[in-house]
């Protein structure tokens, strides 16, 4: 039998918040952004976890990322994120994910997180998950520092077409495999395999789920990752420049929705 495989989003899905908002305040502890950029991606996150980011959203969010990423020393990054990743991330993870997770590999299936994230950020994560294989952004490093290009966005039918390409290599069967997101971002990932699933869905996406059939999940109890699995200690060599785009985006999210305050 080919084998399958279990594809999930990461923000939302897995974990309770954005996953690289979440490092704003290490980031400004490190020199990398300002406080003002911390009040506003905080701001960011509400927004995010009441309503998600749409398709505009998210590409000025991409390019955001890459103005504001510009020239930040690669082994700086690294250093912040090593010594925060467990304390910032480990205790947002969703309780119901992470059973999920464990009965997928008890089924013999691979876990693939598949995320618009920085590779930097959700590698680890991925890592402290026990998953196979993963599938995300990436951003150009020239000579130690992140130039401000991105190599490759992980991201709406971009991730489908990850998936599929994965699937010639390993081998998986898609119509056997899983699939979960929260965002209509996310619809042709989702419509990529035979057995999908909404998580914590926006608005779009549940409606999406329902013209599909799919099934609904809510995942609602965010539990500290230590007490489900043993964690490896940090390693000193894991980066997140993903973070500096998100935090970027989410003053964006705060002007406009500024912008329409001011305007009402």
């Amino acid at each position: 039998m080919a084998p399958t495989a279990a594809f999930f989003d990461l923000d939302k899905t897995i974990i309770a918040k954005s996953s690289t908002l979440a490092f704003s305040k290490p980031f400004q502890a490190g020199g990398l952004i300002s406080r003002r950029a911390v009040l506003r991606s905080a701001y960011a996150q509400f927004v995010y976890l009441v309503g998600g980011a749409d398709h505009d959203q998210m590409e000025k969010m991409r390019q955001f990322m890459s103005q504001l990423c510009t020239g930040w020393d690669v082994a700086t990054v690294r250093e912040i994120v090593a010594d925060t990743l467990h304390n910032v991330v480990e205790p947002l993870v969703y309780d119901e994910a992470v059973s999920l997770i464990e009965e997928h590999q008890l089924a013999g299936r691979d876990v693939v997180i598949v995320s618009a994230s920085g590779a930097e950020v959700v590698e680890p994560i991925a890592a402290m998950l026990g998953a196979d294989r993963v599938i995300a952004t990436r951003m150009e490093i020239v000579d130690g520092r992140y130039s401000g290009e991105i190599e490759y966005y992980a991201y709406a039918e971009e991730k489908a077409r990850a998936i599929r390409e994965l699937a010639d290599e390993v081998g998986y069967d898609l119509a056997s495999s899983y699939a979960y997101s929260d965002s209509v971002t996310d619809v042709p990932m989702l419509e990529a395999v035979g057995h999908s699933y909404a998580v914590n869905p926006d608005k779009e996406l549940r409606r999406a789920a329902a013209t599909h059939e799919w099934p609904v999940l809510v995942f609602t109890k965010p539990v500290a990752l230590r007490a489900r699995v043993p964690l490896p200690p940090p390693k000193p060599t894991l980066a997140a420049l993903a973070v500096g785009g998100v935090v970027a985006v989410g003053g964006v999210i705060w002007a406009n929705a500024r912008k329409r305050r001011l305007g009402a």
